[in-house]
Order: C-alpha cells, then structure tokens, then sequence
C-alpha cells in the first residue's frame, strides 16, 4: 500500500484543510465536481471540504437507497442546508433492492452496492451534470482493511486497480484518504461542523445492508431499521466508538402467549477503540442490556432474541458482514 498515513499525533488540522482546499481546487480547476454524501462522519467531513474549496462548482447529493437509519435522508440533507450547503436527495431505492435481490454472500452483498453506487447511480449523476470528478470520503481504514483482504469495502476501486475514469466515467477525489476516524473528527471540529456531526458513531458505507446477515430485502432492512432506534436511543449516552443492532438469518425458537414462536434474532455489538484496527466489546451495564432486550422483543415484530457480542477484534470485526 503506497498511501502514507497521517497519525494524528502528527496532524495539523488548519495545515490539513489549506492543503486539501488548495488540491482540490488545482485537480478540478474550472469544472464542476460531483459529491457524494452519506451522512457519516467521513462524508461529512469531506463535504465541507470540498465546498470550501469548491463553492458553487460542487453538486452534492444524498443517495437515498433505503439503506439508511430511520429519518436519516431527510435530517442529512437538512442538516448540511443548515451549513450552507446545498444538497440534492436522490430517491434510489428500487435500483439498490433490485441489486440486492437473491444475494447473501456478504462480498457479493457489498459488488451489488458498489456497482449500484457507481455505475448506475452516480454514472447517471455524473452523465447529466457533466462533472468529470467525483469526491468521497474514503479513509485510510478502509483501505487498509481491503488491501489486507479482511474486508472489501465498497468505496475502494483505484487501490484494487479499478480505473475509475474508464469503468465510470469520472475521475474520484479521496481528501482524506491519509486519515484515520480519530484525525477525521478533528477535521470537522477544524471546520467548525457541530460536534453531532463530526462526533457521530461511524456508520458503514453499504449501510444496514452490512448489519443484515443474509438477503437484505426491504422487510428485512426495515427489521433491522427499528431494532437500531432501540440500540441508539439507549446507548446514547455511552462513552463508546461504535453500537449496532444486527438481524441474524435463521430464525431461532421463542416462546408467545405459552406457544413456541419461531422469531428473528438480534444481535447487538458495542465496542471500545481508538482506529477501528483492534476494538473491544463495551462492558455495558447488565440492567442496561435486559433493557434493551426487552424493548427490542416488545417493540420489533417477530424478534424473539436478543444478544451481546463479547468477542473482541481480532478475532471478530466490527460490523458483521
């Protein structure tokens, strides 16, 4: 791997943003470049570098593939107004589902959605608006973690050899390809993006695709959509990196009104870390997680089990697929 990281230790956020604003601005010149935002930590924060550097030249749209949290596209998208800049929502569900449909392999699961990303979606973006660049908000994890062929994450392509401009049509710009999480947040506090946005826990690129084990169809999104309300408002206050809920693919034997009940199963996963290289399962409260277990069993239908993960990685990873 030939990208130099930059540890923090090491990090000058003021330096960091001149430098990215004043690179940005010399690749695209006078053209428009596309960006894509996902509402996570490291799209956000390449959003507001790339419109510092950009201005009006940025197009920026939201890519609803009805992957993501409850409420999310719309509290993105306002919340990026609320900063000046101007986002476009692109209802893409039905071309994400389609392209779901029949997988469950979990490396076939993540191909779908980066083809989807690229190609169908953002090829047309790009076609239209005639940008020959598009930015996103890679980190040095994510390509680290592919390379070693732990786990291939859907944003990486010119690491694996993917010629963006032939397969695509446009040229990706990564401005913080350099960083881990930790040096992203102090970017955006650099920035002066509000703490929620630059705090937030880190959400994976293929959404809740990656925290469903097995076909991610839209029933089984949306299961997995209302168990993450749960794990979210409970954990908020928890000093952790990172909290899920994840849909299991069999369904497991409980019991209903005195009769067995075949139901779903959730898992929960909370973790410690500072780089998302090594993590450590949160030591929560037990009354803590009994909570959690009986509003996910009383308020998701059909879930019949809930549990914690207390495997560390290695050897677990963080997300589950």
């Amino acid at each position: 791997m030939t990208i130099q990281e930059i540890k923090t230790a090491d990090l000058s956020p003021e330096a960091f943003i001149e430098d990215q604003c004043r690179r940005i601005s010399e690749q695209v010149g006078g053209a428009t470049a596309v960006n894509a935002l996902s509402g996570g930590v490291d799209s956000s924060v390449t959003t507001m570098l790339a419109h510092r550097a950009l201005g009006s030249r940025l197009l920026t749209y939201f890519i609803d593939n009805g992957l993501m949290r409850e409420g999310e596209p719309a509290s993105v998208v306002s919340a990026m107004r609320d900063l000046g800049v101007p986002v476009e929502l692109v209802d893409a569900r039905k071309e994400f589902f389609s392209a779901l449909k029949g997988k469950t392999d979990p490396e076939e699961k993540r191909q779908a959605i980066t083809d989807t990303f690229y190609k169908t979606v953002f090829g047309r973006l790009v076609k239209e608006s005639g940008a020959p660049y598009l930015l996103q908000g890679t980190i040095y994890t994510d390509v680290e973690e592919t390379v070693a062929g732990i786990k291939r994450q859907h944003n990486i392509l010119a690491q694996l050899g993917i010629d963006t401009r032939a397969a695509y049509g446009y040229t990706v710009i990564e401005p913080l390809i350099q960083l881990r999480k930790t040096g992203v947040r102090m970017i955006g506090k650099a920035l002066g993006m509000p703490g929620k946005m630059y705090h937030r826990p880190p959400f994976p690129g293929p959404a809740l695709a990656a925290r469903v084990i097995g076909e991610a169809t839209p029933d089984r999104i949306a299961l997995v959509r209302s168990a993450t309300v749960v794990v979210e408002e409970e954990l908020a206050g928890i000093d952790a990196f990172q909290y899920m809920a994840i849909l299991h693919q069999d369904r497991v034997t409980g019991v209903r009104d005195g009769k067995r009940a075949y139901g779903f199963q959730i898992e929960i996963r909370c973790w410690d870390s500072l780089d998302a290289v090594t993590a450590s399962p949160t030591q929560l409260p037990f009354a803590l997680l009994r909570k959690m277990a009986d509003r996910i069993t009383s308020e998701v239908s059909g879930v019949v089990s809930v549990t914690y993960n207390v495997t560390s990685k290695p050897p677990s990873t963080i997300e589950a697929v």
